[in-house]
């Protein structure tokens, strides 16, 4: 079973992709490195820390002076939850639909649809592999 990630904001995911970077991180290093990509106030920058360890995404080491922040999910893990959070939305949980309207719309690049061949290709090989490890 996997685990429940919450929803992440627009914001909230520019401080975790800060906190990927490098872990653990004091507030004043988070708040840094987000001045170097946008004009957001320190304040704002602690509020949206609190609010993800509120939300148990990051954690808070409090055995210091200074409290360090680090994530409690990986990158990986929060961008599958969003994009399975998207196609359920979106598309109605439908996979399919969305790759169509991307592929109809000539979003993909020929290398994007070679890439995409590719992988399609393999997938049949990996359920075979997967079956046969049963």
């Amino acid at each position: 079973m996997t685990k429940k990630i919450p929803n992440i904001s627009e914001s909230e995911w520019e401080v975790m992709h800060v906190l990927w970077k490098k872990v653990p991180q004091t507030a004043n290093e988070v708040i840094s490195s987000l001045q170097e990509q946008t004009d957001w106030k320190p304040k704002t920058v602690r509020t949206l820390l609190d609010r993800l360890s509120r939300k148990n995404v990051i954690g808070v080491n409090k055995d210091r002076r200074v409290y360090t922040f680090f994530p409690l999910y990986s990158q990986d893990e929060c961008q599958h939850a969003e994009a399975q959070s998207f196609i359920q939305r979106i598309y109605g949980g439908t996979l399919k639909s969305m790759l169509v309207q991307f592929i109809e719309e000539d979003s993909l690049s020929e290398e994007d649809i070679k890439e995409l061949r590719s992988i399609l290709d393999e997938k049949p090989k990996k359920r075979e592999s997967n079956d046969d490890e049963k």
